[in-house]
C-alpha cells in the first residue's frame, strides 16, 4: 500500500500535525519520538511495516517511565490529569456525542480480536466531527467503525459516502473498532480524491437557476418575485428585532425541504430556546446543529462553520446543498462573511446556498430579503421593504422581463 503522505509533505509539517496522524495511524510511543524518527515510523506505519520496535527502543532508554504492565507511566498520568487522550474521547481529544456512547460495543469480530482488517461502509457523521463506518445501513451494527474527525476533515468525507479501508482493534480506552485510514472513497482511490481542486479553487458563477417555492403563502410569493434565490446564492433575510426574520426562514426552510435532490440542513446560533423547541417539534425541519442563546460567539461560529463545511464537502462533489442559519448576529463580523461567503454556483458541478438571518447585511450577498418591522408588527404582510430588497444581476434568475418587472415594481414603491 503507498504512503498516504510522502516522507517529503512528512518532513515539512509542523509537529503538532504528525502527532495526530500518528495518533491516527497507532505509532506506539510518539510523543517520545524526535521528528526524524516519528516521520520514520508514520513512513513505515504507511507502508505496514513494523513500528513498534521504534517506540519500545525508546522506552527501553526510560525503564522509570514505564509500569508494570509495560504502559508508559507518562500515558496514564496524561489519561487521568488530561494532558493525554483522556478516557472516552476519540483520536483527536474529543469527546464523542451522546449517540456514540449509545452505539452497540462491537463482538470480537468487529476489530476486538488480532490483527487488522479490511471494511467497506457508508459514512454516517456524529454532531462533533467524528463518525462511523456503517457495514449495514442504514442501521447500527455491532461490527460499525469508528472514524476520526481529522480523518473525516483530511478526506473531505460526507454523510453517504462509501469508504474503505483497515481497521484496528480498539485500545484500553477504547471501546470501537477504529479505521486506520480511507483507501477508497466511492470506488475511486483516497489519493485521487484528496488531490481533486479545493473547494474554494473551484471555478463559479453567478446563480441562473432560481428556485420555484411554489407556496401559496405571501412572504414565499414575495421573496420568489422580488428577491428570488437560485442554487448557489448568498442570501441573508434582514430587519430589526421582531420583523420576522426566524419565521421567513422556516417557511423558507418548509419550500426548500420539499425540493429534490437538495439536501436542506438548518443551524440554529443563538436561537432561544422556544425557538429550538418549535424547529425540533417539526419532523421535516429537523435542524442539524444547535447552539442556543447562552452559548458564546465562539460556540455559535464553530457550530455554524461545521455544517458549512459539510455542506461544502457535498457541493464539491456535485451534489447540491443549502444550508439555512438563524442567525449571525451572534458572532464574529469576519466568521459571518466566511460562512456566507460559501455559497456559489460550481461551474458543471454542484451548489452551495446560504440563506441567514441578521439584522444587518453582511456584505457580498447576492440576494437580500429585508423585512419592514411597521409592515410586520402591524399584522400587515407579506412585510418585505422593496426597496431595500432584491438580487444582484436577477436577469440570469428570471429573465430580462422579471428583471423589469422587478424595477418597475421598486420604482413604483419609492413614487409612493
Amino acid at each position: 500500500m503507498p504512503s498516504v503522505l510522502d516522507r517529503s509533505a512528512l518532513e515539512q509539517s509542523p509537529l503538532a500535525d504528525l502527532h495526530l496522524l500518528a495518533n491516527e495511524l497507532g505509532v506506539d510511543g510518539f510523543r517520545r519520538l524526535r521528528k526524524p524518527e516519528l516521520v520514520d515510523a508514520i513512513v513505515a506505519r504507511q507502508s505496514d511495516e513494523p513500528v513498534a520496535a521504534v517506540a519500545e527502543a525508546e522506552a527501553e532508554e526510560r525503564p522509570e517511565e514505564r509500569g508494570d504492565d509495560d504502559e508508559p507511566r507518562r500515558g496514564r498520568r496524561g489519561r487521568r490529569g488530561g494532558r493525554g487522550r483522556a478516557r472516552g474521547r476519540d483520536e483527536d481529544g474529543e469527546r464523542p456525542s451522546p449517540a456514540a456512547d449509545e452505539a452497540p460495543a462491537p463482538s470480537n469480530g468487529g476489530g476486538g480480536g488480532g490483527g487488522e482488517r479490511t471494511v467497506e461502509g457508508v459514512v454516517e457523521l456524529l454532531a462533533n466531527g467524528s463518525g462511523f463506518v456503517r457495514l449495514t445501513p442504514p442501521e447500527p451494527s455491532d461490527d460499525d467503525v469508528y472514524i476520526s474527525a481529522a480523518q473525516i476533515r483530511r478526506c473531505e468525507l460526507v454523510a453517504g459516502d462509501r469508504v474503505s479501508g483497515p481497521v484496528r482493534r480498539p485500545r484500553r480506552s477504547e471501546r470501537y473498532p477504529s479505521l486506520v485510514r480511507v483507501d477508497t472513497i466511492n470506488g475511486q482511490s483516497a489519493d485521487e480524491v484528496a488531490e481533486g481542486t479545493h473547494f474554494d479553487d473551484l471555478a463559479c458563477a453567478f446563480p441562473s437557476e432560481r428556485f420555484e417555492l411554489g407556496f401559496d403563502d405571501p412572504t414565499l410569493k414575495a421573496i420568489e418575485f422580488l428577491a428570488p434565490i437560485g442554487r448557489g446564492s448568498r442570501v441573508t433575510i434582514t430587519g430589526p428585532s421582531r420583523s420576522g426574520k426566524s419565521e421567513a426562514l422556516r417557511r423558507l426552510a418548509a419550500a426548500l425541504a420539499a425540493q429534490d435532490g437538495l439536501d436542506v440542513s438548518v443551524v440554529l446560533a443563538g436561537a432561544r430556546p422556544e425557538e429550538i423547541a418549535a424547529w425540533k417539534a417539526d419532523e421535516s425541519l429537523q435542524p442539524a446543529a444547535t447552539a442556543g442563546l447562552a452559548a458564546s460567539s465562539d460556540n455559535q461560529g464553530q457550530t455554524i462553520e461545521r455544517c458549512v463545511d459539510t455542506a461544502k464537502r457535498l457541493a464539491a462533489r456535485g451534489g447540491n446543498a443549502v444550508v439555512l442559519i438563524d442567525s449571525l448576529d451572534g458572532v464574529a463580523p469576519h466568521v459571518a462573511r466566511r460562512s456566507l461567503a460559501a455559497a456559489r454556483a460550481i461551474v458543471d458541478g454542484g451548489s452551495l446556498t446560504i440563506v441567514a438571518t441578521s439584522t444587518h447585511p453582511v456584505g457580498g450577498e447576492t440576494t437580500v430579503v429585508a423585512l419592514d418591522l411597521a409592515l410586520a408588527s402591524t399584522n400587515r404582510f407579506p412585510a418585505l421593504d422593496v426597496a431595500a430588497s432584491g438580487a444582484l444581476k436577477p436577469e440570469l434568475l428570471v429573465g430580462d422581463k422579471g428583471a423589469e418587472a422587478i424595477a418597475k415594481a421598486r420604482a413604483d414603491v419609492l413614487k409612493a
